[in-house]
């Protein structure tokens, strides 16, 4: 009885011990996807807007539309949240981006390349998601405008009351 026993343990060990390595295998990081010219490329979104987005290492030129950030997104506002995921992930002025925007308006598409951004360094480097994810970056922020209903001036507001 004690040898069954004994043989049993031995086998749960090892069977315990080949689950380690499967979960051991499971947790490596995942691939870095780069193309040939050495990019990452990700999409992001926000309310309207649809942003596709380059990295590549560089000097930090991040251009939108064909134009320089600070023309793009003239508001100092608009330029941190851009930066933000740069800036958790410490990899300020080690990438340049390159982003095309459509859609919204430019509160959107600062969150949408924002987004897009995100997506792109955790592609290039996928050790960075975990600290971007605790950020809430690489969610995409669902909100978007509620549709006008019939009968009423606006989504919720209904017209004016009048007694007579």
């Amino acid at each position: 009885m004690s040898e069954t026993v004994e043989t049993t343990l031995e086998n749960l060990d090892t069977a315990l011990a080949g689950e380690g390595e499967a979960a051991a295998v499971e947790a490596t990081p995942a691939e870095p996807k780069i193309d040939k010219q050495g990019r990452s490329y990700a999409t992001g979104k926000r309310k309207n807007a649809i942003a596709r987005v380059w990295i590549k290492p560089g000097s930090g030129t991040i251009t939108v539309n064909g134009h320089d950030e600070k023309r793009y997104f003239a508001r100092p506002v608009l330029r941190m949240i851009v930066r933000q995921p740069l800036v958790v992930a410490q990899r300020d002025g080690q990438f340049d981006i390159v982003a095309t925007v459509s859609g919204g308006g430019l509160s959107g598409q600062a969150g949408a390349v924002r987004h897009g951004l995100s997506k792109a360094l955790t592609y290039y480097e996928p050790g960075l998601r975990g600290v971007l994810k605790s950020n809430g970056f690489l969610t995409r922020d669902s909100r978007v405008v509620e549709r006008k209903k019939y009968g009423r001036a606006k989504a919720r507001r209904s017209f004016q009351f009048s007694k007579r």
